[in-house]
């Protein structure tokens, strides 16, 4: 460093010491705020100069107060319209009634039904009797016949008088000649159908 350098930062810095002036002053503090609940009295200044506090807060406001309705207001809920309950077709199937054979009216008679009755192995010979029939259709017939303390049975035959032939006899008497070769009264009645 130049000896001229060297003195010129001492110098610099006195200029700058100098150049500030007087150190600078405390600021002035504030007025004392009144307490809560204490007021100033009206027109007074507080020591600062400043106005009132009362000055810097808003004025009250008003409230305003709307009359309650008096009259009731009533919201009825509208009903919903009514559906028409309908009910849905039955549907039915086109099963023929079956027709059954009318009651005989000459041959076989019941004693004709109750002697082939018990001609066969499977009915007992003792108190037969024909409780329902015979129905005639065809050349064929159908009968109830029972006895004393046992299960009814059916008996269905072909012919009449002495041509007077069993085809079967027994609580299902629906077999297979029943089924393929009675007319169709004697079947309903055999078969159900």
């Amino acid at each position: 460093m130049s000896p001229r350098t060297r003195l010129l930062l001492p110098a610099a810095g006195l200029l700058l010491l100098s150049a500030c002036g007087a150190p600078p002053e405390e600021l002035p503090t504030s007025p004392p705020l009144p307490r809560a609940g204490g007021s100033l009295p009206a027109g007074s200044v507080p020591a600062g100069g400043l106005p009132p506090p009362s000055i810097y807060s808003p004025p009250p406001v008003a409230t305003p107060s709307y009359p309650y309705p008096t009259n009731t207001y009533t919201y009825t809920y509208p009903t919903p319209p009514v559906r028409p309950t309908t009910t849905p077709p039955t549907t039915t199937t086109s099963r023929p009634t079956p027709s059954y054979a009318p009651r005989c009216t000459g041959e076989p008679t019941a004693a004709q039904i109750v002697t082939l009755a018990e001609s066969s192995p499977a009915v007992p010979d003792e108190n037969v009797s024909v409780l329902d029939g015979p129905y005639c259709a065809s050349g064929w017939s159908f009968a109830t016949v029972g006895m004393t303390g046992a299960e009814p049975l059916f008996v269905v035959a072909t012919g009449a008088g002495a041509a007077l032939t069993l085809v079967t006899v027994g609580t299902d008497v629906c077999n297979p000649t029943v089924k393929a070769r009675a007319p169709a009264g004697i079947r309903a009645m055999a078969c159900g159908s």
